[in-house]
């Protein structure tokens, strides 16, 4: 069957072949004399935009004309180690030092003849697949120095190009590894599962100083899955689910964020710090600068939000061999002033947390707890930076939680971040509750327990710092009545005693504050002295409880009459012992005298 074409279809085929053809010499032709062309403008680009301290290199770029693609394949970019010690000396290195390695870029939508006529670099997506990255880092300087060459990176390149624009830089799989060395020792870091998008790179007339974008992108946003690490210490393990970060909305998101430390029989053994647990189901950073931290490792954020999680204290039981040790260090707004970091964090706001303070007591051999459930609230000022010190050296925590997981907590505390003696004050106020919910704290730590009793209300101001704390205590209760405990250490338990407990019952504790309906509530004034190995919580239970005693009717006066009664009550105890002892004896030597008599008496029988 003979195929017949129409002239109009011959010249469509004859026209289309004749395109395909140009197009493919075109390519040809291209890829051999473009492709240097190319490779000598990359590289004059980055030579000059980093004023000579960069350099970039690839093996080979090939140009798809009917894909509008180029491909680059290894590619280095790294930086002239002579350049960066010569500025070094000079004081005008970068704090950031890149070095990238990459199999494959793909460049794609771009424009060479824009490029070629124009000077104008256009490119729709740039795409590295598994880039390997290596950024060291160093202090070399804490604010933007100032050159000679105060040009902006286009005023730098204008000569050469017009303009740049990047519709999209895609980094997926990053393999980063970071050396950090601003601190006392190199900290390395490595990353996996990072992913980089940036939107919209403009480099023109209009842009070189336009504040809204960072590195001249409209957006960067990154993404980082599955971080896991252990501190410097060897102490914690900690693990971040996911981690974003959008420079447009300059904002830092964070889900599944845990710090776990070791066992504890391994962590009390080479610590003598407290031992945290912390879990948060997520945290934002809103209004983050993200330039500042990736410049001089400034954090500076408007606001931190924290979801829901828990946060776990267990004080150290372990005492250090250094009998003048004070454990200071555990006071969170002495701990910040240690931090070797520039923070500044407006405020912080908490969502349901749970804290939890563990202690052991030395005397009973048990651990108390005592809990704060669903807590909120917020924090003000969290800063060590100079400038922000300056103006106000107050941080204030407001915060909600329900005691014990019952009575409600309205408490402010108001740290001065700037006084050497740590000096801060708490006060607020404890809702409703039944007694024997704190049971858990009383019975280890006080050797209490607390069988009845009903608080309506109680109230506290106190003004401390690293030694002492003054201030009142008043609590509001009905039917009061405790059992005194001491420690069964052969046993492991504690047990209840008898004659302290009536004697408790009977003569020392008041069953109600006020004693009658109507009457003067009692207010307990506290003077306490902060022994040095007491940490910050300790310190403040040991406060408050100072204060709750006085208020049951266990102050100083009755606490030495207690004491004088009990000392008695030993001595008694230790002569009718005494007495009981020389009465059984003496019954002894009676009944010796009587078998020796009888014995004498039977031998006189049978000699007669």
């Amino acid at each position: 069957m003979k195929i017949v074409l129409r002239k109009s279809h011959k010249r469509s085929l004859i026209v289309t072949c004749t395109i395909i053809a140009l197009v493919l010499i075109l390519s040809f032709l291209v890829n051999k004399y473009w492709s240097p062309i190319l490779a000598k403008e990359v590289r004059k680009i980055v030579l000059k935009s980093s004023d000579s301290l960069y350099t970039i290199d690839f093996s080979d770029a090939k140009l798809h004309v009917v894909r509008g693609e180029i491909d680059f394949y290894n590619i280095t970019l790294k930086p002239d180690t002579a350049v960066y010690n010569r500025r070094r000396q000079q004081h005008l290195a970068p704090n950031n030092l890149v070095e990238i390695r990459v199999k494959r870029l793909v460049l794609s939508h771009i424009h060479p003849f824009k490029l070629y006529f124009q000077h104008k670099l256009e490119i729709g997506r740039i795409a590295l697949k598994e880039p390997e990255m290596h950024i060291s880092y160093a202090l070399n300087h804490s604010k933007d120095t100032t050159t000679q060459d105060k040009r902006t990176i286009w005023q730098k390149i204008s000569k050469s190009l017009k303009s740049i624009h990047i519709g999209e830089i895609v980094f997926s799989d990053i393999k980063l590894k970071y050396d950090d060395y601003s601190g006392n020792r190199l900290a390395i870091s490595e990353l996996k599962e990072l992913n980089i998008n940036v939107t919209d790179l403009l480099i023109d007339s209009a842009t070189q100083k336009d504040r809204s974008r960072l590195l001249y992108c409209k957006n960067i946003d990154a993404e980082l899955n599955n971080f896991s690490g252990r501190s410097a210490n060897g102490l914690y393990n900690y693990k971040i689910g996911s981690m974003k970060l959008s420079t447009q909305a300059s904002q830092v998101n964070i889900t599944g964020l845990d710090l776990e430390p070791v066992k504890a029989e391994v962590f009390f053994d080479k610590s003598y710090h407290d031992r945290f647990k912390i879990h948060l189901d997520s945290l934002q950073l809103n209004h983050f600068d993200y330039l500042g931290y990736h410049k001089y490792r400034i954090v500076n954020a408007r606001s931190m939000n924290l979801g829901t999680g828990n946060v776990a204290i267990f004080g150290n039981p372990r005492q250090s061999p250094n009998k003048n040790a004070d454990r200071v260090k555990s006071f969170p707004h002495f701990a910040l002033r240690q931090v070797n970091a520039n923070i500044t964090v407006d405020t912080i706001y908490a969502h349901h947390v749970d804290v939890l303070y563990t202690e052991f007591n030395s005397k009973s051999k048990q651990t108390g707890v005592v809990k704060f459930i669903n807590t909120e609230g917020l924090i003000t000022n969290v800063t060590t930076n100079r400038d922000s010190l300056k103006k106000n050296h107050f941080c204030i925590a407001r915060l909600t939680s329900h005691f014990m997981g019952s009575g409600k907590l309205d408490a402010t505390l108001t740290f001065n971040l700037t006084d050497p003696d740590a000096s801060f004050s708490y006060k607020g106020s404890v809702g409703p509750m039944d007694l024997q919910l704190v049971n858990p704290a009383c019975m280890p730590l006080a050797l209490i327990k607390l069988n009845s009793g009903t608080v309506k209300q109680m109230d506290f101001n106190i003004n401390a710092n690293a030694r002492t704390a003054h201030g009142a205590v008043s609590v509001l209760y009905n039917d009061l009545k405790v059992t005194v405990l001491k420690a069964d250490t052969v046993n492991d338990r504690l047990k209840h005693t008898l004659f302290a407990s009536l004697f408790a019952n009977l003569l020392v504790i008041k069953h109600d504050n006020p004693d009658k309906p109507g009457g003067k509530p009692r207010v307990a004034i506290v003077d306490y002295n902060r022994p040095p190995g007491v940490p910050f919580w300790g310190s403040i239970w040991q406060t408050l409880f100072a204060g709750i005693k006085p208020c049951a009717g266990v102050d100083k006066k009755m606490q030495q009459d207690i004491k004088v009664r009990m000392e008695a009550s030993v001595l008694k105890k230790q002569q009718r012992q005494v007495k009981k002892t020389e009465r059984k004896q003496r019954r002894q030597e009676r009944r010796m005298r009587r078998e020796l008599k009888q014995e004498l008496k039977k031998q006189d029988t049978l000699q007669r």
